[in-house]
């Protein structure tokens, strides 16, 4: 795919420490090496942040035009406090724009318009947020952003690394499946 590319984004504060972006580095690496002319954007949110939305903010297009002209978007996604990090928060409002990437229906239903675009999150979590270990109610970051692109008309794929909290021996397993996860993404 001559042309194409991939904006790669991190939220994580923890810098070469970081699972989140370990795994975005992976990804890349993954899809540069079946698109080798493939235009890489590194958008880093911590070294680089976007100011909270406000209504001046709002009218700033460029981080939404910067989404919309790449063919794969990779997103760094730890979970802080249950949720995504403010920063990573802050880059989502910019890329909900009525018009452009959603509108409503007639009937008021809303319609995403910024497929067809891959999307791969890699998502690192603490601890097990799953139904079998009782903590499913906690889980709002791989539900919000499942929700918020597919809002946008965008199905994202996850990779997951989860338990990093849990000792190392737990993290360095848990990182190890998701990077194996991520050389099974169909390029």
């Amino acid at each position: 795919m001559s042309g194409s590319t991939i904006l790669r984004v991190d939220s994580s504060i923890t810098g070469e420490h970081s699972v989140s972006r370990q795994i975005t580095s992976r990804i890349v690496e993954q899809q540069l090496a079946t698109r080798p002319d493939a235009r890489v954007i590194d958008r880093d949110l911590v070294a680089d942040p976007i100011a909270h939305l406000t209504l001046d903010q709002f009218a700033d297009a460029s981080v939404l035009d910067e989404f919309l002209a790449a063919d794969t978007v990779v997103v760094g996604a730890p979970m802080y406090n249950f949720t995504l990090p403010s920063q990573l928060k802050a880059w989502i409002d910019r890329l909900a724009v009525n018009g452009r990437t959603f509108r409503y229906t007639a009937e008021g239903k809303p319609e995403g318009l910024a497929g067809p675009k891959r999307v791969i999150i890699a998502l690192s979590r603490g601890g097990y947020y799953g139904t079998e270990q009782g903590n499913a109610d906690f889980e709002h970051l791989e539900s919000y952003l499942k929700a918020f692109f597919g809002f946008i008309g965008i199905v994202p794929e996850f990779v997951r690394a989860d338990g990093i909290n849990l000792g190392p021996e737990v993290k360095a397993k848990s990182v190890e499946q998701a990077l194996r996860d991520v050389d099974l993404l169909a390029a």
